[in-house]
């Protein structure tokens, strides 16, 4: 009796699907490793602006990550996610000055309420396609931007201050003390690549990529487009709204023009796109290089009201466009053919 030959259709996809499973292990204690030595960097800085732009960095690293769950993965390229910051900002202080309630609260309340308007914008606007789309998210962020400017009860174009106390975790107020925002921001940004990377692995990943490469194949194929759609946004939403809260207990002031103007979408939007659209570590890398250099570039040459930061800003984002379309993380790709993929 002959013995059967090896299916070598079957043992290839075994080792591509070993690989797989291995490179995701890897990437995940690659991120937890690279978490723990974040940890101890703020443990010896004691300049208070140094401080400042780390957490902007990490938060904003976490607003990017939370973008690209949609524009990256689903392949929907919102500029308009300045509304759903605005709206979590807005909530944690509203419902702390008015209802005395906990800004821990007001945080997932501005969470919830962001989702609940992303499914409500979602359901007109996931019927625009293309280009048509992005628009619609710009004008909506722009109307909202001036429903709360004419607001009277959030405070109008004045905006709204939190009174201060004393240094306490309840309330997320610490005066100069930054070393907690950074931990908490740190951990908010660890928690969003954690969702970007089970969203990687999981059947929603999947739906969403295959949607944002051909919706016509993927709905042929059984995928529900409009439902997965949906679910990025309400996720994309939930995220970005908690980070909007942490802004306004770290700042302590909002105002619509700085939790709503349109930078604040463009701010979130950028690092993904520059480190790389669609990729688990685009949204970090791009955060960690383009907002530490944002910062610089205003605080060092942008003081005589000219712009010229803005120049050299937009230079190097023209130039690192130009040279890595695909953005800085294919720096980091082996350009060696992946074992088994030669035929």
């Amino acid at each position: 009796m002959r013995d059967v030959p090896p299916n070598p259709s079957t043992s290839l996809a075994d080792r591509n699907l070993a690989a797989s499973s291995s490179s995701r292990r890897r990437q995940l204690l690659v991120a937890l490793a690279a978490t723990a030595l974040a940890a101890c960097v703020p443990l010896g800085v004691s300049d208070v602006y140094a401080m400042n732009v780390m957490i902007l960095t990490l938060m904003y690293l976490a607003l990017s990550q939370s973008w690209n769950v949609l524009g990256g993965y689903c392949g929907q390229i919102s500029l308009g996610h300045a509304i759903y910051f605005g709206i979590g900002a807005y909530a944690t202080v509203i419902v702390y000055l008015k209802g005395g309630i906990s800004p821990w609260i007001g945080m997932v309340v501005g969470g919830v309420f962001a989702s609940w308007i992303a499914l409500a914008l979602g359901y007109f606007c996931f019927r625009l396609a293309g280009h048509y789309y992005t628009i619609a998210t710009i004008v909506i962020a722009e109307a909202a931007l001036l429903l709360v400017l004419n607001w009277e009860w959030a405070g109008a174009a004045l905006g709204l201050q939190l009174p201060f106390g004393p240094d306490s975790w309840a309330t997320l107020q610490f005066g100069r003390n930054k070393l907690p925002y950074f931990y908490f921001v740190l951990a908010l940004s660890l928690l969003t690549w954690l969702i970007a990377w089970w969203i990687e692995g999981a059947r929603w990943g999947y739906w969403w990529r295959a949607v944002k490469d051909d919706a016509e194949a993927a709905a042929s194929l059984g995928v529900s487009i409009f439902d997965s759609k949906m679910a990025a946004s309400a996720i994309s939403a939930f995220f970005t709204a908690v980070a909007g809260g942490f802004y306004a207990l770290f700042v302590s002031y909002i105002d619509p023009q700085s939790v709503f103007g349109f930078q604040i979408s463009l701010l979130i939007t950028l690092p993904a796109v520059l480190g790389g659209i669609g990729t688990l570590w685009g949204p970090a890398v791009g955060a960690v290089l383009l907002i530490p250099l944002g910062e610089l570039t205003r605080s060092y040459i942008g003081g005589s009201g000219s712009g010229t930061h803005l120049i050299v800003y937009g230079a190097l984002i023209v130039v690192i466009s130009l040279l890595r379309p695909e953005g800085l993380v294919s720096l980091f790709r082996s350009s060696k053919p992946a074992r088994g993929a030669q035929a």
